[in-house]
């Protein structure tokens, strides 16, 4: 990667991990209130600055932290820390453990939504440049050098069969590095091993601002190669308002009206939006038209609205839904297959290099106390674990003894293998992946 991507892909790690960890919202505005002085904005920015990596930081007291699979924390910068009078040393796990042990699942996996620039630089930024962390894979005859040698070790013997990569920074656009990783698809697709390599593009709503015609013109540019499935992440956050409401609205509909021309699929980022974001879509897109909700988190009643709109529609998941904080994922799974006959319209995503799940350490005993610095796509079958056991499991208000046994040995049983494959062919309808 060059020292210019590099910049790109760093400062949109230091942005990414506040803005779209959608439940960071208990510890993050506990922090953002005590700096009573700033304007909304610049509290949020300086968050971002102090905290900037929330999945990879050692547990901490400011933190509410629950023994369930499903919890989630706002953590501090990744620093060795004291525990009584000794100090427990690195609180990152050494590289080789991101090669992860046997799956809940060993079915196929596309990850249909992931940073792939920001998930390499989070991993160098650890392991490369942080003395106190261990890189143990060059003892094992593996070194990572380049984003193709991250994939391939990552991802090599883990069934990973098709990534959708998302590039959603002006910069990062203008800078045309996605032409770099599509064109390696095309021209020595051996560079991403036996992984198959897609990607959409669009602008994020925290960069709504610097939308302008140039950046347009390189989207329906990038639209026309072989390896673009879609458009976006476009959208609405008003979470944070790093973008003004008004400019966020006019960005969106310009890019929807891009997307409707050109028939291209659309990834859509909604958070605390619901109006706005429902407005614009049924106003501008057909109802026809195939769209990924990306990373959905909003009010079940919104993603019923949007799937009864919109029978192309699908429900983004990632890790988020095994977090304690974020009831509303695993509620939208629930009610998707209610009926015998409904369908499990979501597909599974990581967006990565955030959102490791949950219920992933109890996998990988040997990083007991440790947290993974990073999230990557073969994380994918436990999201998929999680989800099944939310579709067979009680409703969290009820107790667990009144849950009925689910035989995994029915065909019609959820489990984490028709997960994957369902969630698998809702990408192929999606995206053509």
């Amino acid at each position: 990667m060059t020292t210019t991507s590099s910049r790109f892909a760093g400062a949109f790690l230091r942005r990414y991990v506040c803005e779209h960890v959608p439940t960071i919202r208990s510890g993050a505005r506990s922090l953002v209130s005590s700096h009573k002085s700033l304007p909304q904005a610049q509290k949020s920015l300086n968050l971002c600055k102090s905290h900037r990596d929330p999945i990879s930081a050692p547990r901490s007291r400011i933190c509410r932290i629950s023994n369930t699979p499903r919890s989630y924390c706002t953590y501090p910068p990744n620093k060795s820390r004291k525990m009584g009078k000794k100090n427990k040393g690195p609180s990152t796990p050494p590289s080789s453990s991101l090669i992860l042990p046997a799956p809940p699942t060993s079915k196929p996996i596309v990850d249909t939504h992931t940073h792939l620039a920001s998930t390499f630089k989070a991993y160098q930024d650890r392991y490369a440049t942080r003395t106190a962390d261990v890189n143990d894979l060059p003892t094992q005859g593996k070194t990572i050098e380049t984003v193709y040698d991250f994939a391939n070790v990552m991802y090599e013997g883990k069934a990973v069969e098709a990534i959708v990569d998302v590039w959603c920074e002006h910069t990062q656009i203008k800078s045309r590095l996605w032409k770099e990783y599509a064109d390696a698809a095309l021209d020595t697709p051996s560079k991403w091993g036996s992984m198959e390599y897609h990607f959409v593009i669009g602008i994020h709503p925290h960069e709504a601002k610097d939308y302008d015609d140039e950046v347009e013109a390189i989207l329906a540019e990038a639209a026309a190669h072989p390896r673009c499935v879609g458009l976006g992440e476009m959208g609405l956050d008003y979470h944070y308002s790093l973008s003004p409401h008004d400019v966020q609205q006019a960005v969106l509909r310009r890019q929807l009206e891009l997307a409707v021309k050109l028939n291209k699929p659309l990834t859509i980022h909604t958070r605390e939006a619901e109006e706005g974001t429902e407005r614009l879509l049924k106003e501008i897109v057909p109802k026809d038209h195939k769209i990924h909700i990306h990373c959905f988190t909003d009010s079940p009643e919104f993603a019923k609205r949007l799937l009864e709109w919109f029978p192309n529609l699908y429900i983004g998941v990632t890790g988020v839904v095994t977090y304690t904080t974020n009831a509303n994922t695993a509620q939208v799974v629930r009610e998707l297959v209610a009926e015998p006959e409904s369908k499990l319209r979501i597909v599974l995503e990581t967006d990565a290099p955030y959102m490791v799940p949950a219920n992933i350490y109890d996998s990988v005993p040997a990083i007991k106390g440790k947290r993974f610095p990073v999230c990557h796509t073969a994380m994918v079958p436990w999201t998929a674990q999680f989800v099944a056991n939310a579709i067979t499991g009680p409703p969290p208000t009820e107790p667990a003894e009144d849950a009925a046994t689910v035989d995994a040995t029915e065909p019609n049983a959820w489990t984490a293998d028709r997960v994957m494959v369902e969630a698998r062919e809702n990408a192929r309808r999606l995206y053509g992946v």
